[in-house]
């Protein structure tokens, strides 16, 4: 098992190297594969040595080794989160068709987090090549079809109901595709109980956000934030804590 959990760690690690990729290029519709990792400053070519996962920007200082202009940490971030990630949903799951499910569903939720954040959109690349990719791994051992699809579409239509509702009532866009397609995503994924407990949580956690992003940058209700990322963390929530969840909103215990 520690083997295992090594080995899901390192690969998370490289993983998230990726991502990193996929979260600067995805929203601006470059290519992920060409060309190779490039300083987003001077465009100097990172060589493979100088790209090592969680390593290489302690060992450069956090700077440019060509033109020394500063490294984000977004990037040490993304790897480590990556990397943690995959270590505790091996740990949760062990080997097997649940961990080849929760990786992807884990995969797809990072890098839509941080373009939602920097750019307030989710790719369609990733929502709904998720939710492809959820109703089909719905098929695998363990898995349950028929609550995926329900999931997809139940999700999908809470919030695409909500979204219309609201831009009837205020007269103006409320909530955008990106996050019904998500939250269908994850429905196909998580299925409805999950679907609406992501939805349940996002709301709670996207209020909180957003009174504290209203204090803040004090454009009131006008304020626009991001709801992709709240759906993602309570989407986790929701996978591994949906059961009990459940119990308590039933049953009080």
């Amino acid at each position: 098992m520690t083997v295992f959990l090594v080995a899901a760690f390192l690969v998370g690690a490289c993983t998230g190297s990726f991502f990193n990729v996929v979260i600067h290029r995805l929203p601006r519709e470059e290519s992920i594969v060409r060309p190779g990792s490039r300083c987003p400053g001077c465009g100097r070519p990172i060589p493979p040595w100088e790209n090592i996962p969680l390593l290489s920007f302690f060992l450069l200082g956090g700077k440019c080794r060509g033109c020394g202009g500063r490294i984000s940490p977004r990037y040490i971030c993304v790897e480590a989160l990556t990397a943690a990630g995959y270590a505790l949903l091996a740990f949760a799951d062990g080997p097997g068709f649940p961990f080849l499910r929760d990786i992807v569903f884990f995969s797809l939720l990072v890098p839509i987090t941080f373009i939602d954040i920097d750019h307030r959109i989710i790719p369609d690349e990733l929502s709904l090549g998720g939710l492809a990719a959820g109703l089909l791994l719905s098929f695998l051992p363990g898995g349950d079809w028929k609550g995926s699809v329900l999931g997809g579409i139940l999700g999908g239509g809470i919030l695409y109901g909500t979204a219309r509702g609201y831009e009837k009532v205020a007269g103006r866009e409320g909530m955008g595709g990106g996050d019904i397609k998500l939250i269908a995503m994850i429905g196909a994924f998580l299925g409805w109980k999950g679907a609406l407990l992501t939805i349940f949580g996002g709301s709670l956690l996207g209020a909180a956000g957003g009174m504290f992003a209203m204090r803040k940058g004090g454009e009131g209700l006008k304020t626009a934030i991001p709801f992709g990322p709240y759906l993602c963390v309570a989407a986790l929530v929701a996978r591994f804590a949906g059961d009990a969840l459940w119990s308590l909103l039933l049953t009080g215990r």
